[in-house]
C-alpha cells in the first residue's frame, strides 16, 4: 500500500493447505518493518506516517501517553486494525520484506506468524491448560499428532517459564491460573503456532511484581527465539526488557507519531528531543 492507498473491511480467514508448519523447526525471529503507516477510525487520523524496524533478537518497547496511538499501531502489526468496520490505513508493514497487507495474503497466516499477547490474560475457560496451548494450532487449521501434540504442550510451558508450576496440572481449567500463571499460559498459547513476532500490549498491567518479573524473564528467554514489541507504560519495565525503543507522542488533538526512536539506553539517558526526556523522567504523561 502507498500513502494515498486506504485499506478498510475484513477478508474472511484463509487456510493454505500446502501450509506444513515443521514443529521442530528452530525458531529466530523475523524482520517486521513498518513503512509510514498511517492509520483512521472513521474521519479521525490517529497515527501519522509512522516508520519503525523491528529486528530480530531485539525487544523493541513502544513508549508514550495513553491515548498516542501505541496500541492501534501494535494491533495494525498482525491485521487486528482492521477488524474494527470504521478502521482505515495506508503504507506498508513487511514482514521479511513482504508486504502483509499485499492482495491475496491470508489474514490468518499473517495472525499465525505474527502473535499477539493482550493486557488482560484471555485463557479459554472451557479449556483445561493443556488444551489452551494447543488452541491455536485448531484455530489456524495446522495438523499435529499426538506425540507431537504432547511434546509441543512440554516445549511451549517451559519456553514460556511455567511447565514446572502446571505440568502435574495439566487437566484442570486454564482459569484455576493465578493471573500471571494465566498470563504466561497465553505466552505458551502463543508460541504453540510458531510465530515469528510476538507482539505484547501492556501484558503486565495487572499483574503483582512478582508475576511481572517473571513474565520479564520469559521476554528474555524468548528474545532469541521470536521478534517481540511490547507496548508498556512502566518505564523501568522498558528499560530492563527492551534494546530499542520508540517514543510515540499526539500533541494538540494531531495524529500520533514517533518523536523518537532509539537504542534504550540512548533514549533514556541521553535523548535527542527534550520531549522525551521529559516523559521518560516522569515530568509529564
Amino acid at each position: 500500500m502507498t500513502e494515498g492507498e486506504i485499506v478498510s473491511g475484513v477478508s474472511a480467514p484463509v487456510i493454505d493447505a500446502a501450509d506444513t508448519t515443521d514443529f521442530t523447526a528452530n525458531v529466530t525471529g523475523a524482520s517486521l518493518d513498518a513503512d509510514r503507516v498511517s492509520a483512521w477510525f472513521g474521519t479521525n487520523k490517529v497515527l501519522e506516517r509512522v516508520s519503525l524496524s523491528m529486528a530480530p533478537g531485539i525487544v523493541t518497547a513502544l513508549i508514550g501517553p495513553s491515548g498516542c496511538g501505541k496500541s492501534t499501531f501494535l494491533r495494525i502489526l498482525n491485521r487486528m486494525h482492521e477488524l474494527v468496520p470504521s478502521a482505515k490505513l495506508a503504507g506498508e508493514v513487511r514482514l521479511n520484506g513482504q508486504d502483509i497487507y499485499a492482495p491475496g495474503s491470508p489474514v490468518t497466516v499473517t495472525r499465525r506468524r505474527i502473535g499477539m499477547v493482550f493486557q488482560k490474560p484471555n485463557p479459554f475457560p472451557a479449556m483445561s491448560i493443556g488444551e489452551n496451548v494447543l488452541a491455536g494450532l485448531k484455530l489456524t487449521g495446522l495438523k499435529a499428532g499426538r506425540n507431537a501434540r504432547t511434546a509441543l504442550t512440554e516445549e511451549c510451558l517451559q519456553r514460556a517459564g511455567l511447565w514446572t508450576e502446571v505440568k502435574n496440572r495439566l487437566h484442570e481449567p486454564g482459569g484455576s491460573l493465578s493471573g500471571g500463571q494465566q498470563q504466561r499460559l497465553c505466552i505458551a498459547r502463543s508460541l504453540a503456532v510458531r510465530p515469528d513476532v510476538l507482539l505484547m500490549d501492556e501484558p503486565c498491567s495487572a499483574l503483582d511484581p512478582t508475576s511481572t518479573r517473571r513474565i520479564e524473564e520469559t521476554i528474555a528467554i524468548l528474545r532469541n527465539q521470536v521478534t517481540i514489541v511490547i507496548v508498556t507504560h512502566n518505564m523501568q519495565q522498558a528499560a530492563r526488557v527492551s534494546q530499542q525503543c520508540a517514543f510515540f507522542l499526539a500533541e494538540q488533538g494531531t495524529p500520533g507519531q514517533i518523536v523518537e526512536f532509539g537504542s534504550t539506553k540512548e533514549i533514556f539517558e541521553n535523548p535527542r528531543d527534550p520531549r522525551t526526556s521529559d516523559y521518560v523522567h516522569g515530568r509529564f504523561g
